[in-house]
């Protein structure tokens, strides 16, 4: 049975939302592509219908991660309060693909390592075009360091096993950011 051109776009958007929540979730090589295509309601065979291979869909995941969900306008204030938040270190399936996926990317292939580029370079200028003041070099610096320090504390608290600990290092970092970002000539 032949399928239609608007089915094969909507079963390849089903793999790849799939897959960039199992491998937001679980990591690169604990996901099979089997487990991705089940989790996206389709057959394995069906895979290769639409990637050349599992580095293919994970280049192609990672860049669908990245895009925004919304095209609305950026704040960098609520951005940070949303992202260095319980809720967001408590559902890595569907937060950030920096943070959860930063180290494992670079043992992939050209292909990944190029979307993760490319996802910190979108990220980098969001940021930097959000700050309220400074010269573009002062806002392109402090969105570098605001943007590695909120990933980095969603990592680390992420990983320790002290809730307290983990709390504090996100409202400290958020703390902190919020405080350096409102004027980027100042920042560390």
């Amino acid at each position: 049975m032949k399928v239609s051109r608007e089915q094969m776009a909507d079963n390849r958007k089903r793999i790849l939302e799939a897959a960039g929540r199992l491998f937001r979730e679980k990591g690169f090589e604990s996901v099979s592509v089997a487990e991705v295509m089940k989790a996206a309601g389709l057959t394995h065979g069906g895979f290769y219908g639409h990637f050349r291979s599992k580095d293919d869909l994970i280049a192609q995941a990672l860049t669908q991660a990245y895009q925004p969900a919304e095209r609305s306008a950026f704040d960098f204030e609520t951005f940070l309060g949303g992202y260095l938040s319980t809720r967001h270190r408590d559902n890595p399936a569907k937060g950030c693909p920096t943070a959860g996926l930063a180290a494992e990317t670079r043992h992939q292939g050209a292909q990944a390592r190029a979307a993760m580029t490319e996802g910190l370079r979108q990220q980098i200028a969001r940021i930097s075009e959000a700050l309220p003041s400074g010269s573009a070099a002062e806002r392109r610096r402090a969105a570098i360091g605001s943007w590695s320090a909120m990933v980095g504390a969603v990592i680390l608290a992420r990983s320790v096993d002290d809730p307290e600990l983990s709390v504090e290092v996100l409202e400290q970092v958020h703390a902190w950011l919020a405080d350096a970002t409102r004027d980027p000539s100042r920042a560390p």
